[in-house]
């Protein structure tokens, strides 16, 4: 552990050195700039601080992909975005293909059960998306990605101490713009998209569309499935998507847009791949990992809609008014079979059920030496649930016919905030950013939780000729809570030249308290889990072609929500229960180097790296005896690499019949864990090459573009389940949970290649 805090020393010193030895050269190289028109680099315009910036100006560790990088590399859905942003995981990790998994910096959020709050916010176009359900956004009509790293509490808020991914959709550019693409690939893959924008009255009135249909065969399939007719292509894709824009600009000072998104998901239900041989059933390991068995349905269902009006007012040359209206529902019904066998071992048909209203008024202020955004927000959620423990060979074994526990109930949230932010300029080089958000927040709860010895699933149907009947089962929990919070945000920006620029900055924000949703009886809500930030970069360009952002960062995360073994409310300390607690602490410290290099004025080259050391220090809770004991050692941050790393380049090549661009990367990922508390399974490090070319027709209506991703075939986990007992002497496992030795590992991509062909009038 010291070895690899000297590293990250050794070479944050080593950029800093480098860094300062050549001022002078920069300052030259400024003098020089500001003579010429064009620079190599590309100017890069972000609204990390939620107005428009150039990322170099942005005292944020922030990485912004914009469209056309996007098109280029082939990205196609938002987990890709991971590769270009250090000490970012962005996974569709377990049982299905649209709930995400999202971590930064060591903080984020591994159980995507209603209840539970995310540690990496998620935006579209301004509005929080508040569940990981349906949140793994596929690439359409869309002008960047945005990933700001670290706590972003006094401007976006709650369940944002990782950070935030912003997703910003086009704007209407003023003239009438038709796009037709088509994709191909292997495994099948045929996705179709239409995007247009169209003036209705002339400077005035804009119409927008864009839908896609984007399908895939399986990776793999289910080999065995005791359920007929079922679709047995495993890790496949069915998504149907469509967005609508209006833009009216009635004067000059007036702006209003209204968006809607549609997006219906029916891709098979994930099934995993088991890592240890089932002791009940006799069917072996699957030869690939994509590979797996089931008795559930393989059916799966996620659909996501959401709309929301924005209206801004410029009052005058200094301030402007903005209110943006939202709402979002999510309603998702999947099948997750946990052990992944034939047998109806550990089986779980679950139903998500999500609503949110959200309302922000901003009123921001622009001069010359002060710019300040305020605003005031309001937000409305219901977040409920419904899922089905099917142990059905535990109850044979007990000598039922079956035996399910089953859990519903809802974990709603209302919480008001207010916030502001300024930047003042005390000299022509020096500001000062202070910022800070008030959030009072209250949460009520419903959990019912019953066990009955018998089979049971969610509704009539949801297994042919299955009748639910008349089964209720008991409320053990109903509750309510608040919450208030000051977050508070104070940064320095030392402006040393036209292109370089110090900041250093002290941040805090807060993940929402909350309520057990598997509670087996009345316990008190947990409270919020802190993060305190600490960071120093610099953000530089050299020579115009040269283009190189560093952070150090620090963070310490206090009161971390995990379930352990805790006293029962009110008993006298010998009656133990799993219970959700504030319960642990954990810091990381780390550093960040994003790199772009205009080497020619056809070649551009890239870098990233992110460094980070991540531990848990502190965890408690109690013996049989109700006494205090240490368990940190147990306990370990999961999908967060010691070492992210990404190089690659780009080169433009002009030609008769139009212009190509031949890009490509490499992507390393090294080790990192998968569970939180007695770690039984890791994923070695391991790297992904990329490799694309595409052609521009010399009209600029036609392109085309082939793409390899993963070429070395890879094989690398995402996600698992781990219900082992106890390790025998021999080194294999007591059964655990269901009384199978279930561990299951769900896996990234395989070798894929794509050919996009694409029109534009």
């Amino acid at each position: 552990m010291k070895r690899y805090n000297k590293k990250l020393s050794y070479l944050a010193l080593a950029i800093a050195s480098a860094l300062t030895t050549n001022i002078a050269l920069a300052e030259e190289a400024n003098e020089v700039a500001n003579a010429q028109d064009n620079s190599g680099l590309e100017r890069i315009e972000v609204t990390a601080r939620k107005t428009a910036e150039s990322l170099q100006n942005v005292p944020v560790a922030v990485t912004s992909i914009g469209a056309e990088q996007l098109d280029q590399n082939g990205i196609s859905v938002m987990i890709e975005v991971q590769q270009f942003s250090p000490n970012t995981t962005l996974q569709s990790s377990r049982g299905t293909n649209s709930t995400l998994t999202a971590f930064i910096r060591g903080v984020g959020q591994d159980d995507p059960l209603w209840g539970y709050e995310p540690g990496v916010g998620i935006y579209v176009d301004d509005v929080y998306i508040a569940r990981p359900q349906g949140a793994v956004l596929d690439i359409l009509d869309v002008e960047r990605i945005e990933v700001l790293r670290g706590p972003q509490g006094s401007l976006y808020g709650k369940n944002t101490i990782g950070g935030a991914i912003k997703y910003v959709t086009k704007k209407m550019s003023g003239d009438t713009e038709f796009d037709l693409e088509a994709t191909f690939g292997n495994y099948a893959r045929q996705d179709y998209k239409v995007a247009a924008k169209i003036p209705v009255v002339e400077d005035k009135l804009y119409f927008g569309f864009a839908l896609a249909s984007l399908t895939r065969d399986g990776y793999g399939e289910f080999l065995q499935s005791d359920l007929p007719g079922q679709d047995l292509e495993n890790y496949n894709k069915d998504v149907f998507a469509g967005r609508a824009t209006i833009e009216f600009t009635p004067t000059d000072d007036w702006f209003f847009r209204f968006n809607y998104d549609n997006t219906q998901d029916d891709s098979n239900a994930k099934g995993g791949y088991r890592l240890l041989p089932s002791i009940v059933t006799e069917a072996p390991v699957p030869d690939s990992v994509y590979d797996s068995y089931t008795s559930m349905p393989t059916w799966n269902s996620v659909e996501s809609e959401g709309m929301s009006l924005t209206a801004e007012y410029y009052i005058n040359d200094f301030w402007s008014l903005k209110s943006v209206t939202a709402s979002r529902s999510n309603y998702s019904k999947t099948n997750i079979d946990f052990d992944n066998t034939a047998e109806r071992i550990f089986d779980v048909p679950a139903i998500y059920d999500d609503e949110q209203f959200s309302q922000e008024f901003q009123l921001n202020y622009d001069s010359d030496n002060l710019s300040v955004v305020s605003g005031l927000y309001y937000f409305d959620g219901e977040s409920c649930g419904h899922f089905d423990a099917i142990l059905e060979h535990l109850g044979t074994v007990l000598g039922a016919a079956g035996l399910t526990r089953e859990v519903t109930g809802c974990n709603n949230s209302e919480s008001y905030a207010v916030y502001a932010q300024g930047s003042y300029n005390v000299t022509e080089k020096l500001s000062f950013t202070l910022g800070a958000r008030y959030t009072q927040e209250e949460k009520d709860a419903v959990v019912n939780n019953g066990v009955v010895f018998e089979t049971v699933y969610p509704e009539s149907g949801w297994v042919p000729g299955y009748e639910r009947g008349d089964v209720a089962f008991p409320e053990v929990l109903n509750d309510s809570e608040d919450w208030s919070r000051f977050s508070p945000r104070a940064g320095v920006e030392y402006q040393y030249s036209d292109d370089m620029m110090f900041f250093a900055s002290y941040s805090q924000g807060f993940k929402s308290g909350t309520f057990n949703p598997r509670a087996s009886g009345p316990e008190p809500a947990v409270d919020p889990e802190i993060v305190d930030s600490y960071e120093v970069g610099v953000k530089s360009e050299w020579n115009d072609n040269l283009r190189v952002n560093a952070t150090i960062f620090y963070l310490d995360h206090q009161d971390r929500q995990f379930v352990t073994v805790l006293p029962v409310e009110g008993g006298d300390g010998s009656e133990l229960s799993q219970r959700l607690g504030n319960i642990g602490q954990s810091t990381a410290s780390g550093l960040e180097l994003e790199v772009n290099y205009a080497a020619t004025d056809n070649l551009n080259l890239f870098a990233t790296l992110g460094l980070i050391d991540s531990s848990f220090e502190e965890v408690n809770s109690f013996d049989s005896d109700g006494n205090p004991i240490d368990i940190t050692d147990s306990f370990t941050i999961t999908n967060t690499p010691e070492t992210t790393a990404n190089v690659g380049f780009s080169y433009d090549i002009e030609s008769s019949i139009g212009g190509f661009v031949v890009n490509g990367n490499y992507y390393y990922r090294s080790e990192y864990d998968l569970n939180v508390t007695d770690n039984l399974l890791s994923q070695d490090g391991y790297g992904l090459l990329n490799v694309g070319v595409n052609w521009y027709s010399n009209e600029g209506d036609w392109t085309a573009a082939l793409h390899f991703k993963n070429i070395t075939d890879e094989e690398y986990l995402v996600g698992n389940y781990a219900f082992l007992g106890e390790q025998n002497p021999d080194g294999s496992y007591q059964p655990g949970l269901g009384g199978d030795t279930t561990l299951i590992g769900y896996y990234g991509d395989p070798a894929t290649v794509s050919f996009t062909i694409g029109y534009q009038f």
